[in-house]
């Protein structure tokens, strides 16, 4: 509030200043005090205004709007949030571009290396001897006459895997898992949520001081025109 209480105290300053030349000064005595008077009116009207948005004026009914509104001003606050910004619509269009550019450089390679390709062959092991070919292979030296394919079949299922994931079903089905509407909708849930329990957090006095700093520095210059428009009615109507 500093920077528009020294634009009042100066267009003040000012418009008293051209008061007293008007009635020090013989020359245009008349038009001198018209201006300054209308200008100091003008002027303190205006700040009386500001003033009355963010502080109580006993007897004054309409003062203080800020703060004893404060909880229009929330709603207000929330309403701007989630119809202009956090909208269903921008989450899924923003999901939906992040999933297109994600496509082109989805790198599952990790993923493939991650898979314990020992695990499944020892599955695979354990299901042959399980069934109807286990007699068979005992006769032939068991599980160790299997060990040869070990290696091979390492490698055609890291082949395989890596031709699935790259196929356009696999992007498709991975798509359609990711459902950009659910996953929207929850995220806007909970950014309601968060935007709910701060403005519960809020006081008459924090939004006073939030719509201060966002419009103090142009606070002033309602006194400033004030001021000026003012005088400018006095010459006027002096000469009227």
């Amino acid at each position: 509030m500093k920077k528009w209480i020294n634009k009042s105290f100066v267009t003040n300053f000012v418009a008293v200043g051209i008061i007293i030349t008007g009635y020090l000064c013989p020359v245009q005595s008349a038009l001198m005090k018209s201006i300054g008077f209308f200008a100091l009116s003008g002027a303190v009207t205006n700040w009386l205004a500001v003033y009355m948005l963010f502080e109580k004026v006993p007897l004054l009914y309409g003062s203080g709007v800020i703060p004893s509104r404060f909880e229009e001003f929330k709603f207000s606050i929330k309403q701007l949030m989630m119809e202009q910004f956090f909208t269903v619509e921008n989450i899924e269009q923003f999901i939906q571009k992040e999933e297109r550019e994600g496509s082109k450089i989805l790198n599952l390679d990790p993923i493939l290396n991650a898979v314990d390709y020992d695990k499944v062959y020892e599955g695979l092991v354990s299901s042959i001897m399980n069934s109807s070919f286990g007699g068979m292979l005992m006769m032939m030296g068991g599980q160790e006459a299997l060990l040869p394919l070990k290696e091979p079949f390492t490698e055609k299922m890291k082949n395989v895997l890596s031709e699935m994931v790259e196929s356009d079903r696999f992007k498709d089905a991975l798509q359609q898992g990711l459902d950009a509407h659910k996953i929207g909708t929850d995220i806007i849930d909970r950014i309601e949520t968060v935007i709910d329990n701060r403005l519960k957090e809020l006081t008459p006095q924090l939004v006073k001081e939030m719509v201060q700093k966002i419009i103090r520095q142009h606070l002033g210059w309602l006194v400033v025109w004030g001021g000026v428009f003012g005088g400018i009615l006095g010459a006027f109507f002096n000469y009227a």
